[in-house]
């Protein structure tokens, strides 16, 4: 093995979208455990609340059971909210190897509405390779899902 076979290093995932929404509303979206189900996977046992432990569930591989352990790691109200996201297994590789990553969703004032900045951070390449190519592609899906459901009456 060479040097460069061995070189490791970190991605990001960043989605920016701009919604014609008071933060407020987008704020409800992402903090609703009702919410989350409809535009991403539901969670079981979520709350906006720093330190709760939740969970998602995806398909398995291999070793992995397929579920996402998240941890709620910082709510700012109408303006940041941010949680771990881990998940694979050690001896898997390719998709359902073991990630450890943060999933961070910052709500910024734009003309005529807010835009909302998704970082899913910490990818180790080429570890994670299958991940992020999957999440990279699966989260700019995502985060438009989130305008229909704020335009729904409340």
């Amino acid at each position: 093995m060479n040097k460069a076979m061995l070189q490791t290093d970190i991605q990001d995932i960043v989605v920016d979208e701009v919604f014609p929404h008071a933060a407020e509303t987008v704020w409800k979206a992402l903090t609703s455990g009702d919410m989350i189900a409809r535009f991403l996977m539901k969670p079981t046992g979520f709350e906006p609340v720093v330190g709760n432990r939740f969970t998602f569930q995806t398909n398995p591989a291999g070793e992995w059971d397929g579920v996402i352990h998240c941890e709620v790691t910082d709510v700012v109200p109408n303006e940041r909210f941010a949680y771990s996201w881990k998940g694979g297994h050690p001896t898997n590789s390719g998709y359902g190897s073991l990630l450890d990553t943060v999933v961070t969703w910052s709500l910024i004032e734009a003309e005529g509405g807010t835009r909302i900045r998704l970082v899913h951070s910490g990818f180790v390449t080429p570890k994670n390779d299958t991940a992020f190519m999957n999440m990279s592609e699966g989260w700019k899906k995502v985060v438009p899902r989130l305008g229909p459901l704020m335009d729904e009456p409340a």
